[in-house]
Formats: C-alpha cells, structure tokens, sequence
C-alpha cells in the first residue's frame, strides 16, 4: 500500500453466536468499550471509509453503514457479497479490511495489518493474521478490493451458506504469524471473561 491508496472497512457483526446462548457478542463490553465500537475506532482510526457493518443495527450512534446478507445469518461469505454490493464500484477503496467484531484486540491487529500492506509483493491479494497454530484467521485480514469484488463475482447463489475460506479460494494471500493478543476472539462466557481480566490487568499496570 502506497500513500495514495485508499482502505476500506467490512466488520461481520450478524452471527448467531449460539455459543453464547444468541447474545449480541458485538455488544459485550470489554475494557469499557463494547466490542464493537472497538473495531469501528480501529478502522476509523486507520481512515478507512467507507466503513459497513453487516448486522442489524446494533448502535445508532456509530459512523457506519449498515446492511445485512440476504438470506440474514446465511454465514461469512454471503455477508461480505452484501456489504460490497452495497459499495459504488466506481469510488471502491484500493484495499478492504475485514474483520470479525469479536476481537478485544483488534486495535492492535489492525495496526499491525495496516504497516504490514507496504511489504507486500504487487501480485499479492491480501494479508492476514494468523493464530498461534498458525491457523489463517481470514477475518482479520486487509484484502484488495478489486481481487474481492472478483472473489464474490465468482461465488454461486451469492455466497449463501459459504465460508470465507470459499471466498479467498484463488486468492495470494500472506499469512502473517501475529502474537495471541492480535488474534484471540470471544467465542464463548469464559473467553469474555478472560478478556476483561486481561483488560483490567492493562489498566492496572503502570
């Protein structure tokens, strides 16, 4: 990524969460800020725009756009299709981020992926994280919009019931490892748990 280039921002914040009984994870508070006004304040903060989030409207007061996948929870893909849909194609931003909104570190995470887009060699489609088993974690990645558009094109019944990983398929993609703090997601009770208390850890420490 070159000065010149411009970031967007996809945030996934619509899925059934059942292993938290359905809950709003979005919504969970995590060093005084919910989850995701988190993530809107990292992209925000990375001057991405446009900034849509797919889910119903979980905080009128937040400076996004908000669309939902058609069928609603019809997974990952589907939601990205939409929220590029809902994109002018004409005025797309050279790179996209796309996050999951369950990431009490997802400032941290998109600062690391926003330094990292520089070193990139021009054939490369995209970048992301990856988790402490070196696992991909596709939804905190930062992604050529052209490359996705291409991606979603390609994707039948709009990418209903797909995962991401269909998505990213044919893409060149780096993988980058990244410590457990830029990757650790709120899945369940007890990783909310663990999170605030590291939360709180940070505030207490000189």
């Amino acid at each position: 990524m070159t000065g010149d280039d411009r970031l967007g921002a996809i945030l996934l914040a619509g899925g059934r969460a059942t292993r938290v009984g359905g809950a709003a994870k979005p919504l969970f508070e995590v060093g005084g800020q919910t989850l995701l006004h988190a993530a809107v304040t990292a992209v925000t903060d990375a001057a991405a725009r446009p900034i849509t989030v797919v889910a119903p409207v979980l905080d009128e007061t937040l400076p996004v756009t908000w669309v939902r996948e058609d069928p609603p929870f019809s997974g990952p893909a589907a939601a990205i299709v939409a929220a590029l849909s809902s994109w002018p194609d004409a005025d797309d931003p050279d790179w996209t981020l796309l996050l999951a909104c369950d990431l009490p570190g997802v400032g941290a995470a998109v600062r690391r992926l926003v330094a990292d887009l520089p070193l990139l060699p021009a054939d490369t489609d995209g970048i992301c994280l990856a988790d402490r088993s070196s696992r991909p974690q596709w939804l905190i990645g930062a992604y050529r919009t052209g490359a996705l558009r291409a991606a979603a094109s390609a994707l039948p019944d709009g990418g209903r019931d797909a995962p991401v990983r269909a998505l990213l398929d044919d893409l060149a993609i780096a993988v980058i490892a990244a410590p457990d703090d830029l990757t650790r997601d709120v899945d369940t009770w007890e990783d909310l748990e663990e999170a605030r208390q590291r939360a709180a850890h940070l505030e207490e420490s000189p």
